[in-house]
Parts: C-alpha cells; sequence; structure tokens
C-alpha cells in the first residue's frame, strides 16, 4: 500500500524533469536562434556588398557621388541624411513624450487617461505610409507655404544658425521629414515612458509630496532616477524606428544626394536610398553598393544600441548598483 504512492511521485518527478528539460532546451534554441539569425543577416550583407567594399574601399564612406551612369557610388550623403533627420526627430519627439507621459501619469484627470492612453497606442499603430501620405499631401504644403517663408526671414539672416534654415520654401526637405519623424516615434515613446512611469510605487511620491516636493520634484528626484532605464529603453526604441524609417521619409526628404547644411533642402536617407534605387539596380556594382549602405545601416543601429548599454552601465555605476 504504501509503494504506489512512491512509486507515482517518482514518475511524477521525472515527467517534471523531463518537462523541465525540454523547457530549458527550446530556450536555449530560441536564443541561439536569435544570434544564427543575427550573424546570417550580417554575413550575407557583407558577402553581398563585397564587391563594392573592394572597389571604393573607405572612400565609400567619404564620397558623396551617387552616379549610376559611370558606375560610382559614395554614402556619404545617406549617412549624413540619415543621421541628422533621426537627431532632430529624437530632440523633438523626448521632451514632447516625456511631457505626455507626465501628464498621464500624474496630473491627467481619471476619466481622461484611459482614453488618452488608447489613442497613444492607436497613433503606435497607424502604418508608416499613412504619416507619408499625409505628410507629404497635408502638412508639406501647410509647411512650405505659411511656416518655412517665415523661418527663411527671420531666422534666415542670422550669422551662424541662419544656415541651417535657408533656402526655397518648397516644403519638402530634410526637416520637413524629420518633422514626421518625431511625430511618428512620440506615441512609441510616450506610451513606454508611461507604462515605466506606473510601475513606481506609490509610497515613494506620496512621500515626497508629503514633505513638500513640488510635481517637479517628484518627477526629476524620484520617479526619472527610479526609471532610467526604461526612459533610455524607451528612447532608443524611437532611435531605432527613426533610424529604420523608410515610406514616411521617402515621401517626404526629396531624395536627392547631396549634402547642405541648410535643413530646408533636399537630402537622401539610406533606407530611402534602398526603397529609390533597389528595383532599378541593373549592375552588380550599384546592386553591391545599395547592400553597402544596408551594411551601414546595421553597424549605425548597433554602435547606437552598444552606445545607449554603456551609458545604462555608466549610470548604475553612479548610482552605486554595480
Amino acid at each position: 500500500m504504501t509503494t504506489r504512492p512512491k512509486v507515482d511521485l517518482q514518475s511524477q518527478l521525472a515527467k517534471q524533469k523531463r518537462y523541465d528539460m525540454i523547457f530549458v532546451g527550446a530556450t536555449k534554441a530560441f536564443a541561439i536562434l536569435v544570434l544564427l539569425s543575427l550573424g546570417g543577416i550580417l554575413a550575407s550583407l557583407i558577402i553581398g556588398a563585397w564587391p563594392s567594399i573592394q572597389t571604393f574601399g573607405l572612400g565609400f564612406y567619404t564620397s558623396n557621388n551617387w552616379d549610376t551612369v559611370a558606375n560610382e557610388y559614395g554614402a556619404l550623403a545617406p549617412i549624413y541624411g540619415t543621421l541628422v533627420t533621426s537627431a532632430i526627430a529624437i530632440v523633438i519627439a523626448v521632451p514632447v513624450s516625456f511631457g505626455i507621459a507626465i501628464f498621464l501619469t500624474e496630473m491627467c484627470p481619471a476619466f481622461l487617461k484611459k482614453p488618452l492612453g488608447i489613442a497613444i497606442e492607436l497613433l503606435a499603430g497607424i502604418p508608416s505610409i499613412i504619416y507619408g501620405m499625409w505628410g507629404l499631401f497635408v502638412f508639406a504644403p501647410f509647411f512650405g507655404d505659411h511656416i518655412q517663408p517665415w523661418f527663411i526671414e527671420h531666422i534666415g539672416p542670422l550669422p551662424i544658425i541662419g544656415k541651417l534654415f535657408a533656402g526655397a520654401p518648397m516644403g519638402l526637405g530634410m526637416f520637413t521629414a524629420s518633422l514626421i519623424l518625431a511625430i511618428m516615434i512620440i506615441p512609441f515613446i510616450a506610451a513606454t515612458m508611461r507604462d515605466v512611469f506606473l510601475v513606481v510605487p506609490d509610497l515613494l511620491k506620496e512621500s515626497a509630496y508629503g514633505m513638500g516636493a513640488t510635481t517637479w520634484e517628484v518627477m526629476f528626484k524620484i520617479i526619472l532616477p527610479y526609471t532610467k532605464a526604461g526612459v533610455v529603453g524607451g528612447v532608443i526604441l524611437g532611435l531605432g524606428r527613426a533610424l529604420g524609417e523608410t515610406m514616411a521619409v521617402t515621401f517626404l526628404i526629396g531624395n536627392a544626394f547631396n549634402i547642405s547644411p541648410s535643413l530646408f533642402t533636399s537630402g537622401v536617407t539610406i533606407t530611402s536610398a534602398l526603397a529609390n534605387e533597389f528595383a532599378e539596380a541593373s549592375s552588380e556594382l550599384h546592386l553591391a553598393s545599395l547592400l553597402h549602405l544596408g551594411l551601414i545601416l546595421f553597424v549605425i543601429t548597433f554602435i547606437v544600441l552598444s552606445i545607449a548599454k554603456l551609458m545604462l552601465m555608466r549610470m548604475d555605476q553612479k548610482a552605486g548598483n554595480r
């Protein structure tokens, strides 16, 4: 009578052990699959871009020439356009997203929290081509007719900053593409920041308010230090979206391979160059140069993520969380 329960217990433990081994093996396989996929993508980009790497060498990164007739290609203009548009989009989007997140978590009336939160999530789900079409047919004409002339007239004559806002009010250009990019990534960053801010224990905030702290002080001395990793993660998520955005930028940036200090002139990004020219790449060197651009974007994204990780590590070290 006493042996049967022991046998049942042993068989149950053996079954649980098998399930645990299967679970651990599956999770390891998934992790290895991610690494293999990453390595496969990198290897395929390097192999595809090898003719361009052999032909142009380091000159590919310093040349602004993109001539499909002469089969001469350079990546400086797309790199410049990608970095500038993404940087402007982040500079605009982060403060706005931060304000939205603060309002939703600390100051928003209860009856507005859920509708506004749903609206932000819906904005994050809108396809990028919709933003591009809206920007091309609605925002760009309005921007070129009413806002660009004011910048050109009042800020253009200034000594240093005026160079950034010189040119013809065409509506399209790098600044317009950056504004649409900012509008696109605001919902992602705001939703992430809101969710992160909601994790902060109410006891911490109530204690700070009880000691006489203002909303500003609670935000910057309690909530931000507690959630810095999540906030940086949200910003990096938005930056990754900005770096890899294709359709909206292709609609609005003008797609001209040139480098100009003026933000109102047409430009090009890596993604817009790939979208415009991949189907027309007739020669092997042209296709290899486009794959070389893809490899550069891959490396830029990796560098951005690495810098963000290093920033988080340094912040943790300063806080004493080693």
